[in-house]
């Protein structure tokens, strides 16, 4: 089970405004155990569009990287399952920016 271990937040900007709600971008750092396919010496994180509109929130699109000792990232091609996308967008809602 990965732990989430800090993020970052921005809200995307809509300078044409044909998105409904908002967009966020959350930068997870996160942590698995050594027994986790995902599993890597290296950093890894989660790239995570989440979305708040008229019809709730959730997440959009996600997309896990690695980040290897010369701060470069690589995007890993793997999908996380649903207990973890669950984690995921509960951490999301309680860290959204406040207006």
């Amino acid at each position: 089970m990965l732990t989430i271990l800090g993020h970052t937040v921005e809200l995307l900007d809509d300078p044409f405004g044909i998105l409904s709600g908002n967009r966020y971008e959350f930068f997870l750092n996160i942590a698995v155990p050594e027994d986790d396919e995902l599993h890597t010496e290296n950093e890894l994180g989660i790239k995570v569009i989440y979305v708040v509109d008229e019809q709730g929130s959730h997440i959009n699109q996600y997309h896990v990287f690695e980040r290897n000792e010369k701060g470069e990232e690589k995007y890993i091609d793997i999908w996380l399952d649903e207990e973890e996308e669950e984690i995921i967008a509960a951490y999301c809602k309680e860290n959204l920016p406040s207006e």
